[in-house]
């Protein structure tokens, strides 16, 4: 299962945006860079001045622990990427040449690139970035800079950068092809895709009730002829970052907020000790359920995204602490978390008889690291595991700074102008996307991952890698129904019926038009959740067009989205949630691949020209990131923290040289 809400950059605008924050009097500045596809934000931690001494400690040993995992992601995204980092890095420190020069413009864009992506294959579309400068060129810098002797791993260095047939995408989705030998990322090696299917099938009991998360923390290889796994822990695979992580964590532990939290940590140092996965299903059950911690952090193998089977979870970790104020919204959306599985449009075979432990809340992002960082989920709901999101319950959070970030940087880009059909609906999203954004979200995260159950025996990965598109379609579906109930008004959550066709406008538009801008001419769709909303949008259309319920009208040699009946769309995606629930509830891959086949992944081209070239128009960045805020401690002589200082003026490539060179214990 995955569970996280990425915010469409194009959307971070459509919305009333509150005056800018200021600092010293000052506008703060959200905008730190601009290059190729990318724009890179700042974001600022509210409140952090506020909190207890010890909370700042806290939050400071975390923050540590958080940063000096980077290196496990960049590995597991592919094997040559930490000594290929090396290699720009050193190329850009100690370049003496004309900085003017295209050969090394181009080469700085693809640093950045490189940087952003935490290797060199995109973000998003996990393709191989193409380098503007020249083998010949880089090959002089390199030898200038003392990293160009010629060794093995050079070799393989220079074909990963330079040749289009080495490792050209990291996680290959394609049907019909082995998703395995075709993706470069580093989970896996020398093994098919039918031999980790039949490994991991031998291991798996249909009859377990509390199955562990199987592969989560390994890579698969082979030894002697037989499949087998390397464990991610201390003394196994990435042993010098989680000793570096285990040391931080021990130090946080000392300034817990209390016994539940303190244990919590000290579970999670045994999962990195041990890489037991059970003992990591009892970290996650104690995470859950500890509710009356501010501070709170998540830290280890996390989301699947990259992995094409849905399995190895990638390395991520985020801190934060809890803004108060905001969470009332999140709060009274959980308390009600019964009657709305309740009343949910689906079989009742499939949904839950009482809905456990359901937590949400609104947080402030203090760090952001590995799988989250530069680019960030802004709503998060974890853990992963069915069983315990049944027996235990889940916590979801919306990380309101980042979302605030995002409206702020967007202010005024003239994306409503381009793309909304008139003036009433271009209000409408003035005056309530904002909020029934951040509803959806909450929605999304706090309800729709917690909804339904699965049958017994069906195999939590049986939808295969479908599992991400489908979870997410499933998330947001629960959300798109719920918008449109006059439950919210009842709870206060909302105080206009209509407002919920400002998410509706902005979701369809996003899945059959906007979100094509992130997408090459050519391509099809792999992202999970750009597939899940096309998915979505695409099947609303379809199976709404004979009573027109949604059209694409042409203006001007324009196309725009028209909504004519709300209220039919909403029992459209009333009808596709009850199939989409069914689909994971009974683990039917079939009807799983092709409703992701049919709908999620094929492109208009002439549909996706033209959104290109409307786009172009506005000169708005496809994909945001951010730079982290920077933590200073002030010790005693007796190296007792003090206090501890955030700042805000560390800029892109200096905070990634920073770390490179300061929290890298898998390159030295």
């Amino acid at each position: 299962m995955i569970a996280r809400t990425i915010l469409a950059a194009a959307f971070a605008a459509a919305a009333t945006v509150p005056a800018m924050a200021t600092t010293d009097d000052k506008p703060f500045d959200y905008v730190v860079d601009r290059f190729a596809d990318i724009e890179v934000l700042r974001y600022q931690v509210p409140d952090f001045d506020k909190l207890s001494l010890d909370q700042k400690r806290l939050i400071y040993y975390l923050t540590e622990a958080a940063i000096v995992g980077r290196d496990i992601l960049w590995d597991q995204n592919y094997k040559y990427n930490l000594p290929i980092r090396q290699l720009l890095e050193a190329i850009y420190t100690g370049y003496q040449g004309d900085r003017s020069d295209a050969q090394y413009q181009a080469f700085e864009k693809y640093l950045k690139q490189v940087e952003f992506a935490n290797g060199i294959h995109h973000h998003y579309s996990t393709d191989k970035f193409v380098p503007g400068f020249s083998r010949e060129w880089f090959t002089a810098q390199a030898e200038k800079a003392g990293q160009g002797a010629w060794t093995p791993v050079m070799e393989q260095v220079m074909a990963s950068i330079f040749d289009p047939a080495v490792a050209p995408k990291r996680v290959n989705q394609a049907a019909g092809q082995d998703l395995i030998l075709t993706s470069a990322n580093n989970l896996y090696d020398g093994v098919t895709q039918q031999e980790v299917e039949d490994y991991f099938g031998a291991l798996k009991n249909p009859a377990d009730p509390t199955p562990v998360s199987y592969g989560l923390n390994t890579r698969v290889t082979k030894k002697d002829g037989k499949v087998v796994e390397q464990v991610y822990k201390l003394g196994g695979l990435y042993s010098p970052a989680i000793a570096r992580i285990v040391e931080n964590l021990t130090k946080a532990m000392a300034y817990a907020e209390n016994d539940a939290q303190r244990m919590v940590i000290a579970r999670l140092i045994d999962f990195y000790t041990t890489g037991d996965l059970a003992t990591f299903d009892d970290y996650s059950i104690r995470w859950t359920e500890d509710t009356a911690s501010d501070v709170d952090f998540i830290n280890g193998f996390i989301e699947s995204y990259g992995d094409p089977l849905g399995m190895t979870g990638a390395w991520e970790s985020i801190v934060n602490f809890k803004n108060g104020e905001a969470s009332q919204r999140t709060e009274t959306i959980s308390a009600n978390a019964q009657w709305f599985e309740d009343h949910s449009p689906v079989d009742p075979r499939f949904r839950k008889d009482k809905v456990k432990g359901v937590t949400a809340k609104v947080i402030n992002a203090a760090i952001l690291a590995g799988d989250a960082y530069p680019a960030t989920p802004i709503g998060i709901n974890l853990p992963n595991a069915n069983w315990i999101r049944a027996a235990h319950g889940s916590k979801s959070v919306t990380i309101e700074n980042i979302t605030k970030a995002y409206d702020e940087a967007s202010h005024g880009n003239g994306f409503n102008a381009e793309f909304v059909i008139d003036a009433p609906t271009s209000k409408l999203l003035d005056d309530y996307l904002f909020i029934t954004d951040n509803l959806h979200t909450d929605l999304h995260e706090c309800l729709g991952h917690g909804s339904g159950k699965l049958l017994p025996g069906v195999d939590p990965d049986a939808l295969k890698e479908h599992g991400s598109t489908l979870e997410e379609a499933r998330a947001d579906l629960f959300a798109l129904y719920y918008l449109a109930d006059p439950k919210l008004i009842e709870l206060g959550l909302l105080d206009n019926p209509d407002a919920y066709k400002a998410e509706y406008y902005k979701y369809i538009l996003n899945g059959l038009m906007t979100q094509l801008m992130r997408i090459e001419p050519g391509k099809d769709i792999e992202e999970a959740h750009m597939r899940n909303r096309q998915l979505i949008a695409r099947w609303a259309y379809e199976h709404g067009k004979k009573d027109k319920v949604i059209e694409l009208k042409r203006r001007g040699g324009k196309t725009y989205v028209k909504i004519n009946d709300y209220n039919a769309l909403r029992d459209l995606f009333g009808q596709l949630l009850g199939e989409v629930q069914r689909i994971k509830s009974e683990g039917d891959y079939a009807a799983g691949n092709k409703l992701v086949e049919q709908y999620a992944v094929k492109v208009d081209p002439k549909l996706h020209r033209e959104v290109l070239d409307r786009y172009a128009k506005l000169d708005i960045a496809p994909y945001r990131g951010f730079v982290n805020p920077v933590y200073e401690a002030v010790y005693e002589d007796n190296g007792t923290i003090t206090d501890v200082r955030v700042t805000y003026t560390e800029d892109y490539l200096p905070q990634m040289l920073r770390y490179g060179r300061d929290y890298s214990p898998l390159t030295k």
